[in-house]
């Protein structure tokens, strides 16, 4: 596909550089020439310097036949008018737009073909809060992942020493827990991927990706290691944007303490939040955390725009007897390396929002993408169309999908309607999407050797090797004829 990019910022960085592994025609756009050349030094990829919302800029870009345009500058307002120009004068196929404000959000019809033309508006701030509620509300994970609007969960946990099944083989996991049906996708040991038959045995510290309907995850974690005690205290590290909604998401449900160094900004979440506590300093501040109770503290989530500040403030609060310490941390290679120290889980922003625009760029049906283990591993739901001569899936065994080696099919949901579409400004609630499908006879079918996949299920598939998505994508694809 010829791509644009508006904004070389972290998370147009980030979906550059995953596209342009993938083979795509990349242009960049940005104001900062530097920037650009610092990425034209690390990818493939040809950089326009100059505003965004410029129409000669875009023609400079080659909007005149460009097939995606993904506005992902850190202003709304010039995402907007990039993707109101490129559907005015350039007749853009696919126009997406990064939205931060909460003003914007509320009101969907303006994204619609009558206004601003955008077809898929992303908040990489709401994705954000609700992977960290997620960990929250799964303290025990280092990754919690929906498909199937919230039916199936993919769950990475760290297999520790005391788990019923760390030392046993994979094939003795139906043994306890008969009455739950789940797969093992994948296991990383030491940074090495292990693919997972009956008889591989679990090894302590193994990290383990299970996949199973999201009624049953407690249940299946709770072999795997032992259950830490329900989050109640939860205390974050700066007031911003994801702070806010995260202070916002929790407050009713559990006691949350913010902290935010700007006495401005303090004063106006306080405000803001009903029932959260704000304080004014420094999370750095070994004082104020000791008088804060920060040993009594389940949580803390170190979430500033600063990510030094981050992780000095997550280890801090972990050596002063917080216990469990969760970082938002831009640069990769510093995720890399406190992921598993002190730092219980390392978050990168761009990795955990760049899903949201893979699926719209991945070719073939792609309900959902999430990336995994830093970018290194995927897991996909696609949907299965054609019939047993037009497909290369539909009608046939999970043994006789030749998929690559490393890919493996974990779950199939069948029966599950059309999601509602943010196509055309028609945007909806996740919640109201959640409540809509699960009104339907849905079934979730954990995939073993001799299911076969039928017309319209929603296969979720894990990739050891993000080499093997086109592959993978290719399967799903059916005959020309059949169209």
């Amino acid at each position: 596909m010829k791509i644009i990019i508006l904004g070389a910022g972290q998370v147009g960085s980030s979906v550059a550089e995953s596209l342009v592994s993938e083979a795509n025609d990349i242009t960049m756009v940005d104001v900062d020439s530097k920037r650009l050349a610092l990425l034209q030094d690390r990818l493939d990829l040809r950089a326009v310097v100059g505003n965004a919302s410029h129409p000669s800029v875009l023609v400079n870009a080659g909007a005149h036949d460009a097939d995606m345009i993904l506005a992902v500058t850190e202003h709304d307002e010039t995402n907007l008018v990039a993707c109101k120009l490129a559907a005015t004068l350039f007749n853009t196929p696919t126009k997406i737009a990064r939205i931060r404000s909460t003003e914007y959000l509320a009101h969907p019809e303006i994204f619609s073909t009558e206004n601003f033309c955008v077809d898929f508006a992303i908040c990489p701030e709401q994705i954000l809060t609700e992977y960290i509620e997620k960990l929250i509300e799964f303290p025990e994970a280092l990754q919690v992942l929906d498909f199937a609007a919230g039916r199936v969960s993919l769950v990475a946990v760290r297999a520790l020493k005391g788990g019923a099944l760390v030392g046993q083989q994979l094939q003795e996991l139906r043994k306890h827990v008969p009455n739950v049906d789940t797969r093992v996708a994948a296991i990383f040991r030491k940074d090495r991927s292990i693919i997972p038959e009956g008889d591989t045995i679990v090894e302590a510290e193994d990290e383990v990706f299970f996949i199973a309907a999201a009624e049953d995850i407690r249940t299946v974690m709770r072999e795997l290691r032992s259950m830490d005690k329900p989050v109640k205290h939860v205390m974050i590290a700066g007031g911003g944007k994801i702070g806010k909604r995260l202070g916002e998401a929790l407050e009713k449900d559990y006691q949350v303490k913010v902290i935010e160094h700007n006495y401005q900004a303090s004063e106006r979440l306080a405000g803001e939040l009903n029932h959260a506590l704000v304080l004014h300093g420094d999370a750095t501040d070994e004082t104020l955390l000791e008088s804060e109770s920060i040993a009594e503290m389940d949580m803390f989530c170190a979430l500033t725009n600063d990510e030094e500040n981050n992780i000095m403030s997550a280890l801090l609060a972990k050596r002063m007897g917080a216990h469990k310490v969760i970082a938002l941390i831009n640069r990769r290679a510093y995720v890399d390396l406190v992921q598993g120290s002190r730092i219980d889980i390392a978050i990168s922003p761009a990795q955990v929002t760049i899903g949201s625009l893979l699926a719209y760029v991945r070719q073939g049906d792609v309900v959902a993408v999430h990336s995994l283990r830093r970018g290194a591993a995927e897991a996909l739901e696609l949907v299965a169309h054609g019939d047993a001569r037009s497909s290369n899936v539909v009608g046939r065994k999970v043994e006789d999908v030749k998929l690559p080696k490393g890919a493996t099919i974990g779950a199939i949901v069948r029966g599950l309607p059309k999601s509602e579409s943010v196509f055309g400004g028609n945007l909806i609630s996740e919640q109201e999407k959640r409540s809509r499908e699960s009104s339907s006879d849905v079934q979730v079918i954990i995939a073993h050797h001799n299911t076969v996949i039928e017309q319209e299920d929603h296969v979720i598939l894990f990739v050891i090797n993000r080499k093997m998505i086109r592959e993978v994508e290719k399967l799903f694809q059916v005959n020309v004829g059949f169209l």
